[in-house]
């Protein structure tokens, strides 16, 4: 009898083990590390980018900083570009995403993501004296993007047959590419085209249309529900306090829209 009750008593705790097992979840890991890690590009100014003192800033890394710091945990920056983002998150290099990260069907398959922290409005840049007013007039010509972004599923599914896309790793390659006189035409953040356009003034570069304006959200490995849930919880809070809204004008010049302002 005291055989079996004593099999009874290691079964039990067994299963105890095992139920712990399953319960835990990557909140439960970064909470026990210590540390978050996420991903940030920082080849998109004024989202990501580096300071004098070749350190990384921006709204993003402010946003990343300011979680870690609500949460009390050490943040860890994760160096990525566009087309790394996602795959940062598949393969456990980063916990979170917070890099000009927009919601799309089709990344919604592979990641999860919280509500909306920001926008980024994508745009068809040239020079001043090519003149392209509509997707319809890009037939017919070579367009740079970035592989993996928004801008680069949207060409692709809704350029015309005539148009040629040149796929560039991540915005600093792009950008060299135009200014070294590669590709005239290309897709890109809608604040980088300013800052293209000083590195080289005699090419004029400007905005021609506006591609598609997007919510950003953070992105998370799929089906870390507890995740997801902490991460909007501090969105919402950090909406209603106001501290988004000023990372996001402090790098901007402009607040957040309603539509990022009003989220339930």
């Amino acid at each position: 009898m005291k055989r079996v009750l004593s099999g009874i008593a290691i079964a039990a705790v067994a299963i105890m083990g095992l139920a712990q097992v399953a319960n835990a979840d990557a909140l439960d890991d970064i909470k026990k590390s210590g540390k978050i890690r996420i991903a940030v590009d920082l080849g998109v100014p004024p989202y990501g980018m580096t300071d004098d003192k070749m350190q990384p800033t921006g709204s993003d890394i402010e946003t990343a900083k300011l979680l870690a710091a609500d949460w009390g945990l050490q943040f860890e920056h994760v160096p990525t570009t566009g087309a790394a983002r996602i795959p940062a998150l598949q393969t456990g290099k980063a916990d979170l995403v917070i890099s000009t990260l927009s919601i799309t069907p089709e990344r919604a398959k592979v990641i999860d993501f919280s509500k909306g922290y920001a926008v980024l409005r994508t745009v068809i840049a040239a020079p001043k004296n090519i003149a392209l007013k509509s997707m319809a007039d890009l037939d017919g010509k070579t367009v740079g993007t970035v592989r993996g972004t928004t801008h680069d599923t949207q060409l692709t599914k809704e350029g015309p047959k005539g148009m040629k896309l040149v796929r560039y790793e991540d915005d600093a390659t792009e950008a060299q590419a135009f200014l070294s006189g590669q590709v005239d035409i290309f897709s890109t953040a809608e604040l980088l085209v300013a800052p293209i356009d000083k590195k080289n003034p005699a090419r004029q570069v400007e905005v021609k249309f506006v591609l598609d304006t997007f919510k950003l959200a953070i992105g998370v490995k799929k089906d870390e529900k507890r995740l997801v849930e902490e991460v909007d919880k501090w969105i919402l809070a950090n909406l209603k306090n106001g501290k988004l809204d000023a990372i996001y004008k402090k790098y901007h010049g402009n607040g957040l829209p309603d539509v990022i302002v009003n989220q339930q």
